[in-house]
């Protein structure tokens, strides 16, 4: 069993969404460690894509070892998970320094992701697929 990953001092605070997917972020000042749901990024997150995803804002404003980030995500895949913490550093940096939405505005991080799956209709078989016809 591992212990949980703390940080403490005064933070910078954001939530990020995507789908279903919510990220609680919380920006500390420090030296680059990433902690998602008491676990180190780099195990929770399988690919090394994931972590460009989410990583991509602080690289961007040149913060890759300025801050500690503690994340709390729930809902969602993993996909979706990775592009909510992104969302959330996002914001967190702007609210940090202001500054940093200059860079992150035309980036697009800074704009919540709306699109979410379409519910299913009766009738069809999923929200636009209607049953095969047939004609005899």
């Amino acid at each position: 069993m591992t212990e949980e990953i703390k940080f403490s001092g005064t933070y910078f605070y954001a939530n990020g969404k995507r789908k279903t997917a919510v990220a609680r972020v919380r920006l500390y000042k420090g030296t680059g460690r990433v902690v998602v749901n008491g676990k180190e990024a780099k195990d929770y997150f399988p690919t090394k894509d994931m972590l460009n995803v989410f990583m991509a804002p602080l690289v961007s404003t040149k913060n890759e070892k300025n801050f500690d980030i503690s994340a709390k995500i729930i809902g969602g895949g993993s996909e979706s998970q990775a592009e909510a913490l992104r969302h959330g550093i996002s914001k967190a940096l702007v609210v940090a320094e202001s500054s940093n939405r200059s860079t992150l505005k035309p980036t697009g991080y800074l704009t919540r992701d709306s699109r979410v799956k379409e519910r299913k209709k009766f009738g069809l078989k999923r929200a636009r697929r209607a049953p095969q016809f047939s004609k005899r």
